[in-house]
């Protein structure tokens, strides 16, 4: 194996998602093409590479490297070179100029320790220098993980996510921990992970290594929709996952329980194993709803007949008997939980009950689980819906170690009544937060589509809620003669009831393509959404038309569809940026959803009085366009539905996808003027009646299902729904009795 110590003097070509480089080093006089992975080196820097020697056909003579170690330049020509290269940021190539004549051999030392004496240099602030200083060390903590991991054979994509977490203790977090790996804002796999820590010395038995698997299958679990796993669910999965006997497994989650890192609790059926969090969770949603509904609401509404009168003549309605109930139930109860299909009147239900509690001086807030959901609450009422996380306002926790919601029992929601829409979407611990801000007395009000599909995250709280009978539950089933009209809202409701939908001809908002294949499937939504849609209905494809398919891979999958659509729709032009990370192209105007909660992301916005204002937290489902792409500065920016305008460094691009087409359950809480719908190739464990009718009912205008209808037939039939493990209906049971 040659060892050679040389200058980077040009860069040939780099991937910067997995540092594969080609560059020329001076050794002496020798110029040498190396090739292989090396981490973020720049032009200027001294390295030691370590490799053989091959043969390219085209390129001739290069060195193989197989490890690549860094020397900080000494020289005042390298680290001119160094710095004007563009790898600290805020330093170009005149500025490193300015500083290198000032600081000569001595720049680098004064980056790393002095930095604010950069500002000694005529156009360099104070406030500048130290942010140079800044870029330096991060750039140099980030080097030695990236590094580090290189030696497990971890991409540097997911060094710089390590790096983010835990700072310059990163090196030393993970020796401490391996398993830290799989922590959701780092998301490598157990095996992986499994692989570093062996690697590390730990031993297949280590009670450490099992414990952490118990942990990872906990949490996957989570991931998956449930709140708890049985025992002999998780004991046989966590054994063959980590390739130990089920009684070691049993030895090690027994020390789990005890150190209250995980809970079990006993019933007649199972041993039900919970991470702390979540039991927690659920435990506490269940006393709290059961507190709130023991307490009458504080403020009465008088002369509500009157009220009613006056309401439905104002708004030149007639309430059906079910909607004059849920609004005498939402004058006496302290909870109210309102459900029902498209059509029913749920919007005019909520408007209703907004007027009567204005008419009698109640403060009203209104939220839901996303932006898009609370945009187009505030377009159905006229008044402001916020999201439920912007209601209960995120904020660090005093020690900054983590975020927490400002809004809990010291300091709870001030308001008279909250109503809460899309409440299908809310998972057991946004439950948990939104309920500690409720103060006893205040009226909460819970509307939702019981028949949809359960949250993305863990649980399926409204579900629970309605089956455990505990509370006044409105279940509204009249559809109304203007939304009966529609087919999308008879077939929504034909396919509920397990009866097979009726077709449009030439004519109507409800159509069947049938397509034998998957990518015959792929062609027509592709033929739908450039050409026949547009052209027939008048709708804009960028704005107005959403595709949404149950999968992910695959021909009629979200990831080719949305590979289709991008190439007819926004496709490649000059003056257009786009930016490569991971085989996907992102491009300016490209529509794009956020894929994670991101607490920490940073957002402005203007407000209705056009004033500017700023937050940070950006969820699961938020969807916008790509604004700007900056290469030279490695951000881009989006344009959230909501307003929201957030900037993404280029190392965050895996919490993007592009929203051409979206999942169904990604579609939750949306609306859309046309919805194309991909049925072929569909895995049979997601051809379930609720997953077509949730597609579906996300139409306002227009519903075309393209594929094979034998898999919507399979669907229609279908009424069983996925298991969730969850206690909430049977904890609400108990402490109601």
């Amino acid at each position: 194996m040659e060892r050679i110590e040389g200058i980077v003097e040009d860069i040939i070509f780099c991937n910067r998602d997995n540092w594969y480089t080609v560059c020329d080093i001076r050794s002496g006089r020798r110029l040498i093409t190396v090739v292989g992975y090396m981490p973020d080196i720049a032009i200027g820097e001294t390295v030691v590479v370590s490799g053989t020697w091959t043969v390219h056909q085209d390129y001739g003579k290069q060195l193989k490297v197989e490890t690549c170690e860094r020397v900080l330049p000494t020289t005042t020509d390298a680290i001119y070179k160094y710095l004007a290269s563009g790898i600290i940021k805020g330093i170009g190539e005149t500025t490193a100029k300015k500083i290198v004549d000032r600081f000569g051999e001595d720049t680098l030392r004064i980056l790393q320790f002095e930095p604010q004496r950069l500002s000694e240099i005529k156009g360099i602030s104070e406030e500048k220098a130290l942010q140079i200083g800044q870029a330096f060390i991060e750039r140099e903590q980030m080097r030695q993980i990236v590094m580090f991991l290189q030696k497990y054979g971890i991409s540097a994509t997911y060094a710089v996510k390590v790096w983010k977490k835990f700072g310059n203790e990163a090196v030393n977090e993970i020796k401490r921990n391996p398993y830290r790996l799989t922590d959701e804002d780092i998301n490598i796999g157990f095996k992986i992970a499994d692989r570093v820590a062996i690697s590390m010395g730990i031993d297949i038995e280590s009670e450490f290594r099992i414990a952490s698997g118990i942990q990872y299958a906990l949490s996957k679990a989570v991931q998956d929709g449930h709140v708890y796993l049985p025992s002999d669910v998780l004991i046989p999965y966590a054994s063959r996952l980590l390739d130990v006997s089920a009684e070691a497994v049993e030895r090690v989650l027994s020390g789990l329980i005890f150190e209250e890192s995980v809970c079990i609790e006993k019933t007649p059926e199972e041993d039900r194993v919970y991470l702390s969090p979540f039991f927690k969770a659920e435990q506490c949603v269940a006393r709290k709803l059961a507190v709130l509904s023991s307490i009458g609401p504080k403020k009465n509404i008088l002369n509500l007949e009157k009220l009613l009168e006056e309401v439905q003549e104002e708004q030149r309605i007639e309430y059906t008997a079910e909607q004059l109930e849920a609004i005498r139930c939402s004058a006496t109860e302290s909870i109210l939980v309102v459900t029902g299909g498209p059509g029913t009147g749920k919007t005019t239900l909520i408007r209703g009950i907004i007027s009567i509690f204005e008419k009698s001086g109640l403060e009203i807030v209104l939220a839901a689980p996303t932006g898009r959901a609370a945009k187009r609450m505030t377009e159905a009422t006229g008044k402001e819906a916020k999201t439920i996380h912007r209601l209960l306002e995120m904020e660090f926790s005093v020690d900054e170690s983590y975020r927490e919601f400002r809004k809990n029992e010291r300091d709870p929601i001030k308001a008279d009544a909250i109503i809460i829409d899309e409440m299908s979407m809310v998972d057991i611990l946004l439950m948990h937060s939104l309920l500690k801000a409720v103060e006893p007395g205040t009226r909460l009000i819970l509307v939702g589509d019981v028949d949809q599909l359960p949250s993305v995250g863990p649980g399926k709280v409204l579900g629970d809620i309605i089956e455990s009978e505990c509370l006044k539950v409105i279940r509204l089933n009249t559809v109304f003669r203007q939304a009966g009209e529609s087919s999308i809202v008879i077939n929504a409701h034909r396919i509920n009831k397990g009866i097979f939908p009726e077709f449009s001809m030439s004519e109507g908002d409800f159509f069947f393509i049938p397509r034998s294949t998957p990518k015959a499937t792929a062609q027509a939504v592709l033929e739908l959404c450039t050409a026949r849609i547009p052209e027939k209905f008048g709708l804009d494809p960028m704005k107005d038309i959403q595709v949404l398919s149950p999968s992910k891979k695959g021909d009629a999958g979200i990831y080719n569809l949305n590979a289709l659509l991008q190439q007819c729709l926004n496709p490649p032009e000059s003056g257009v940026r786009e930016k490569n990370f991971r085989g996907v192209v992102f491009r300016e105007n490209d529509r794009v959803m956020q894929i994670k909660n991101n607490y920490n992301l940073p957002w402005t916005m203007e407000d209705k009085n056009r004033k500017v204002v700023s937050g940070e937290g950006v969820f699961n489902g938020d969807m916008g366009i790509i604004r700007e792409i900056d290469p030279e500065n490695d951000y881009l920016t989006v344009l959230f539905d909501d307003g929201k305008i957030v900037e993404y460094s280029f190392d965050m691009l895996d919490e993007l996808e592009h929203s051409y087409a979206i999942t169904v359950h990604k579609s939750q809480g949306s609306e859309f003027p046309a919805v194309v719908v991909a049925l072929s190739g569909v895995p049979p464990m997601l051809r379930l009646r609720n997953l077509l009718y949730t597609a579906i009912t996300r139409a306002r205008q227009l519903v075309v299902i393209v594929g094979d209808i034998e898999i919507l037939r399979q669907m229609v039939n279908n009424a069983t729904e996925r298991e969730r493990y969850t206690g909430l209906k049977e904890r609400l049971i108990r402490y109601f009795e």
